[in-house]
């Protein structure tokens, strides 16, 4: 809720970006995000269409990270239809088809499908992140920041900090 939010976001240290991730929300519902919590950045994370990514910019005067699924090389055109409303992208894996949730499945795709693109943007690169292949996913997307979450968990929501602190170290040293 935006309340827990608000109460989440307050215990953030100065200095660390708040992101609200959101699926398809609706303005009553970002609004609510915007005047209850001090986020920087809003992640869009649904089907947002890039007319939806600019009212939502223009509405809540937030930077806006639009997460994009990628099965193939098509998805690269999608992409890009973004380039000119969003404030960042995200690359993650489009979910199966009887996904329950856009993100967070724990899926990889083919990250040489990022490799020697160059975007007008910052980006980063989502899905299937592990500890154990974070390295090669960097090296092979080419990815400047990675995003992760089902990768540092023991079960859905469930985070680890074992695992956690060993995928920060990695990145850290990247």
């Amino acid at each position: 809720t935006p309340a827990r939010v608000s109460d989440l976001a307050a215990a953030v240290p100065a200095g660390v970006t708040k992101v609200a991730l959101t699926v398809d929300a609706d303005d009553a519902l970002l609004d609510a995000i915007a005047r209850q919590t001090p986020i920087d950045l809003l992640q869009l994370h649904g089907h947002e269409s890039p007319q939806r990514v600019a009212e939502i910019k223009a509405t809540f005067g937030l930077p806006v990270m639009k997460a994009v699924g990628i099965a193939g090389v098509a998805d690269i055109a999608v992409a890009r239809t973004y380039e000119d409303t969003a404030d960042w992208l995200l690359f993650d894996a489009q979910p199966p088809k009887d996904a329950t949730r856009p993100g967070g499945n724990a899926l990889a795709f083919d990250w040489r499908i990022l490799g020697g693109e160059t975007w007008g943007l910052p980006w980063m690169l989502a899905g299937g992140l592990t500890a154990d292949n974070l390295a090669d996913a960097v090296a092979t997307s080419g990815a400047p920041g990675v995003d992760v979450s089902s990768g540092v968990e023991d079960g859905p929501g469930v985070k680890n900090p074992h695992k956690i602190r060993e995928f920060l170290q990695i990145a850290s040293s990247l």
